[in-house]
């Protein structure tokens, strides 16, 4: 009598190897949460944002006088960017340089700043931002499926 297969040892092993892959990205997150903008609390950054971050409240994200204030910040921006991979100014080629992790580290961070504003608006920072990075309409929808999870806390 012949045996008969059984595909559950396969599956096993594929679930381990998925389980092993998932966590490198968890562990990963982890490292990225412990880290997330500690390059803005030493100088050269610091004292920029000291000096800003108050005013930038009471701006609406995308205006003319939020670019202005910007501008005016450019070298601690700079500084800042060039050291933090969630930033898409991180990669020579922008977002398409960014990872997955990078992505959902950057969508984090949008919903994040759009709480220190009066009228802060993740949805509306993301279209302002398809247009700012060139990203795709398909990436943008991914943005907004992410964004119940990242909304949820």
């Amino acid at each position: 009598m012949e045996q008969k297969y059984d595909s559950r040892p396969e599956t096993y092993k594929h679930i381990g190897e998925v389980r092993k892959r998932m966590n490198a990205c968890i562990k990963d997150l982890i490292r990225r949460a412990e880290v997330h903008d500690a390059s803005k609390i030493e100088s050269p950054e610091v004292e920029v944002f000291d000096q800003y971050t108050p005013m930038l409240a009471g701006i609406t994200y995308g205006s003319q006088e939020y670019k202005e204030c910007l501008d005016k910040m450019r070298p601690a921006i700079d500084h800042h960017q060039k050291n933090n991979s969630h930033h898409p100014e991180f990669y020579t080629n922008g977002i398409q340089g960014m990872s997955l992790l990078d992505l959902l580290e950057m969508v984090c961070d949008w919903k994040a700043a759009t709480l220190r504003h009066n009228d802060g608006d993740i949805r509306r920072s993301i279209e302002i931002n398809q247009k700012r990075f060139g990203y795709s309409d398909e990436l943008k929808q991914i943005l907004l499926n992410t964004l119940p999870l990242v909304e949820s806390v």
